[in-house]
């Protein structure tokens, strides 16, 4: 039998507070969603003035992360990007509907090597989202650092 290391809502706040703070410092509006690893909604803010296709977006980026175990970037920009016209993954957004994203914003949460959940961040520019969502990564890397865990934290993230 495996044990198995759940995402809590504990962690999806101190994810999203420095989500916002990074938002706020580099000046765009973002939503930020946070799921576990079957893809399930925990936690989800829209900033003030963000857009309302946002938590939509988000969220979709979020599932595939956390679904398919990589960044959604991945899918378009690895050499040979597996969702790109004539390769193997062409059309996978398609499979699940208003589900499946594979454009930048999108990150696992890798604790330990095991994908415990997803990230989605939306309403910024690529560089943005990804910075948003690299300084969530990077803040619960350090609450978990305490209990001798690691996360990964870098862009492109593929387990």
């Amino acid at each position: 039998m495996k044990k198995v290391m759940r995402l809590e809502i504990e962690e999806a706040k101190i994810m999203i507070e420095s989500a916002v703070n990074k938002s706020k410092e580099i000046n765009v509006l973002e939503t930020i969603a946070i799921v576990d690893d079957g893809g399930y909604l925990i936690a989800l803010e829209r900033m003030n003035g963000a857009r309302i296709t946002g938590p939509e977006i988000a969220t979709s980026k979020a599932f595939t992360a956390a679904g398919h175990k990589r960044s959604t970037h991945l899918f378009n920009t690895e050499p040979n990007g597996p969702a790109l016209p004539g390769n193997e993954a062409y059309g996978i957004q398609l499979m699940f509907p208003g589900k499946f994203a594979i454009f930048v914003g999108g990150f696992p949460i890798v604790v330990d090597g095991e994908v415990i959940g997803g990230i989605g961040i939306s309403g910024g520019n690529g560089e943005q989202d990804t910075a948003v969502g690299t300084a969530a990564l990077e803040a619960l890397q350090q609450l978990l650092a305490k209990d001798g865990l690691s996360v990964l934290t870098g862009p492109d993230i593929k387990k």
